[in-house]
């Protein structure tokens, strides 16, 4: 796996506010990342999940209509269990709470708003190194055959 391997990830950004969904994009294609989709209307996030297959979902946590954790929710029952598809929330709630709700409803890592911008790089790389990885090393159990001692009855 190399860097060109990671900057070809598909990546999902839903927040309700158009401002934070400029910032993001505009660092994302600094950083070299090209397939990104963004959308500021919660209610189309699951549309555009099953059409883009992402990579990677950027997530707000407070949102109308469908907030963050209906969406986590609602993922839960789409990324099959043996998938690895992380979820980064980036929200303006700091609240123990929030981080414990979102985490247990499966988001993979967590960002307070204002967040660094250097550290959102860093988590983003990090998790998507982690899931092709996991997708690397899936498709490596697939055509691995499992050992079979040549003494032993099959």
């Amino acid at each position: 796996m190399n860097e060109a391997d990671i900057l070809k990830a598909k990546i999902l950004v839903i927040d309700d506010a158009e401002a934070n969904l400029r910032l993001l994009e505009d660092l994302l294609a600094r950083e070299g990342f090209h397939q990104v989709i963004s959308t500021a209307d919660s209610t189309r996030a699951m549309d555009l999940f099953n059409a883009f297959e992402p990579d990677l979902i950027l997530l707000d946590l407070m949102m109308p209509a469908l907030d963050g954790y209906a969406l986590l929710e609602m993922l839960s029952r789409h990324i099959p269990e043996d998938e690895y598809l992380p979820v980064l929330v980036l929200t303006a709630d700091a609240t123990i709470a929030a981080k414990r709700k979102a985490l247990a409803l499966g988001a993979k890592d967590f960002l307070t708003k204002p967040f660094d911008t250097i550290e959102a790089m860093l988590r983003i790389w990090n998790l998507l190194e982690t899931r092709i990885l996991y997708r690397h090393l899936k498709s490596l159990n697939k055509t691995l055959k499992p050992f079979q001692h040549p003494h032993l009855p099959s």
